[in-house]
């Protein structure tokens, strides 16, 4: 992960509430500032877990999303402001948690993962975080990850109710969605409410933080599913599939 990295007098203020928790301390904030996080999304999970991440102190961000802010993004991406209608999400989402944190370099790529540039883009960082809304995307982070050994937090969204879960090699996500659903729903299709975005956005960008910390226990293996309606969350384990075409290679 390269040398330790010695804090300013700045980021000693900016980090005390951090640096007084035993969890994290100063060595998981010095892994907070070396670690390099990719959020592919710059949505309604990947802005609130960005604001948080960028916060927290992670070193370098990593954005990916070819998509521009509409007026329609702007009930629950809170990472972006009326101004910001028009620019591509990338640059505005860039300039706002530089603002936020001038302590984190940010990496922009203003084009849609594929299977194609996925290996290229994950193994330039630690660490995966997915928020997108396409399973066909989801499924070529996923591949990319299990093939360069990268960690995988996923968060997805829909309605009243939200799923947050970390991958770490096997089961992977395509043990948990095998295949594309053809009936697969989005946001722009049957709604979201807009605080439901920071809840899984945040609890992504809280497993993340953990994963590079080493503090608790992530949710590898594991599924989180928070239903807003009720205000009930449970967890669920998530089995391997021994037929899976990713992550079953060698076993």
């Amino acid at each position: 992960m390269g040398s330790t990295p010695a804090f300013s007098d700045d980021e000693v203020e900016r980090y005390a509430r951090h640096l007084v928790l035993a969890e994290i301390g100063g060595p998981g904030q010095q892994a907070l500032k070396r670690a390099r996080v990719l959020i592919v999304g710059a949505g309604g999970v990947g802005a609130p877990a960005a604001l948080y991440l960028a916060a927290a102190g992670v070193g370098t961000l990593g954005l990916i999303d070819d998509d521009a802010v509409a007026l329609s993004n702007l009930q629950r991406q809170v990472l972006f402001t009326t101004a910001d209608i028009g620019r591509t999400k990338v640059e505005a989402a860039r300039d706002r948690l530089t603002a936020l944190n001038p302590h984190v370099a940010v990496e922009t790529f203003t084009e849609r993962l594929t299977p194609d540039n996925a290996a290229e883009r994950v193994a330039a960082f630690d660490l995966v975080l997915d928020g997108t809304d396409d399973f066909a995307t989801r499924h070529a982070v996923n591949a990319a990850c299990v093939a360069t050994g990268r960690p995988l937090v996923s968060g997805a969204l829909g309605r009243w109710t939200g799923q947050v879960g970390v991958f770490t090699g096997r089961p992977c996500y395509q043990c948990l969605v095998p295949e594309v659903p053809p009936d697969a729903e989005t946001c722009a299709r049957v709604g979201v409410v807009g605080a439901l975005a920071g809840v899984i956005g945040s609890m992504a960008a809280l497993e993340a933080i953990k994963l590079i910390t080493g503090a608790g226990e992530p949710l590898a293996g594991r599924l989180l599913i928070y239903d807003g309606l009720a205000g009930t969350s449970r967890t669920v384990r998530v089995a391997a599939d021994p037929a899976c075409e990713v992550c079953s290679a060698g076993q």
